[in-house]
């Protein structure tokens, strides 16, 4: 396919005021727009039960949002925040969260003129006891810097750490500091794999009421697990997609998930961009191997362009019995693998139905995922949520996605 396409075209007025700043007061109360067979209409999220077909598999994302944001300040007074994206040493995410000796981290750091040498130490409460977290800067990592952390006492663990001397990382269109309510709010009912620098967003209107409605029709229900990374939030600023970079996202689904995506392909609902991307990369991963058992290897890794490149077609089926296969000779329960797959206008969707998705950003990689899903639609979809006083972002309404 021609990838030229102009990032202008996928630009649209939204108003400042538009930006939710914080959640509705309840899960469940903010509005869902239902998009149809083209046909759009408008209701509260509690009825999206009402709306999914009966023999729908539902694919929810499980990562849980880390306090990533750490915050120092220098013997000068100079403030410095210093975010942690994924983990370099240990590089599983469990093990470092579980580590009791220092780990390092992949960072961005604000305000980094102001800290050209030395250490960052800052004091913190943990359960009434002394915690002095020390930050040190190893080397650069791209557009990053690689972070040593190091902490006494040493019996607790670096995600105790973080947890207590951290914070959680509100997108930067959400003009305030985090509150208590965001230690709640900006997670879903359901996260439970800590990960994420950003929430699954999708999911944040879901409550147990909503669930067992859902359940209760029948629908069944898996969960992968992608962690969202920072640049889930870079806007695109090339004209031409094609010179756009990806960011890359580690992503984890276990062998009985596969077979229930196997059983349930033509019916699968996914919640979230984040579930659409990981869903997706699985079909490629799985044609990869088909195409070349023996270089499984090497790290599995679906790239930007993957796709778009493909030859003959490959039924899912096919695709997702040679990853199990794959999975099987290896003694894998769980199939670990990273994504930088960008989904745009042509792409030809092999796993979801649907989806269940937010408001997003002008010119963004997520508005480009949505309409690639609903072609030129995406442009009344987004004219009716304005129209209908529909909030935007992560802390606002939803949109249920269906062809």
């Amino acid at each position: 396919m021609r990838r030229i396409i102009n990032i202008e075209d996928y630009d649209y007025e939204l108003p400042e005021e538009r930006i939710a700043q914080h959640p509705v007061a309840e899960r469940d109360r903010s509005q869902l727009l239902v998009y149809r067979n083209g046909s759009i209409s408008k209701d509260t999220f509690s009825n999206i039960g009402s709306y999914l077909p009966p023999d729908s598999l539902l694919v929810f994302n499980n990562t849980r949002v880390i306090r990533a944001r750490l915050l120092f300040s220098k013997a000068t007074g100079a403030d410095i925040e210093i975010f942690c994206l994924e983990p370099l040493l240990p590089v599983e995410y469990e093990r470092s969260f579980s580590s009791g000796s220092p780990v390092e981290w992949k960072c961005i750091i604000g305000n980094l003129k102001k800290w050209k040498e030395g250490t960052l130490s800052g004091e913190f409460s943990y359960k009434g006891n002394h915690l002095e977290l020390t930050a040190q800067k190893v080397k650069p990592e791209g557009e990053a810097w690689r972070i040593r952390f190091s902490w006494e006492p040493g019996d607790i663990s670096f995600g105790k750490v973080i947890e207590f001397a951290g914070h959680i990382p509100l997108p930067p269109y959400v003009k305030r500091e985090d509150e208590e309510e965001d230690y709640i709010r900006y997670q879903t009912i359901y996260g439970r794999i800590n990960g994420s620098v950003a929430a699954p967003t999708a999911g944040l209107h879901f409550t147990d009421e909503v669930l067992g409605h859902i359940i209760n029709k029948g629908i069944r229900t898996v969960e992968v697990t992608l962690h969202v990374g920072g640049g889930t939030f870079q806007p695109v600023r090339t004209h031409d997609i094609a010179s756009h970079v990806m960011h890359c996202e580690h992503f984890f689904v276990d062998r009985e998930t596969i077979e229930t995506l196997v059983s349930y392909h033509g019916s699968i609902i996914a919640v979230g961009t984040t579930s659409v991307r990981t869903l997706e990369s699985l079909y490629w991963l799985g044609v990869k191997v088909l195409h070349d058992p023996c270089g499984t290897d090497s790290e599995l890794l679906t790239e930007q362009w993957e796709p778009y490149q493909a030859g003959e077609r490959i039924y899912v089926k096919e695709s997702l019995d040679s990853l199990l296969e794959m999975m099987k000779n290896k003694g894998m329960s769980i199939l670990h693998a990273s994504t930088k797959i960008m989904i745009i206008p042509g792409y030809e969707f092999r796993m979801v139905r649907g989806m269940i998705t937010n408001f997003h950003q002008p010119r963004s990689t997520l508005l480009l995922l949505v309409s690639a899903w609903t072609g030129n639609d995406w442009k009344r979809i987004y004219d009716f949520a304005l129209d209908n006083k529909f909030r935007f972002l992560s802390y606002g309404d939803s949109s249920l996605l269906i062809k």
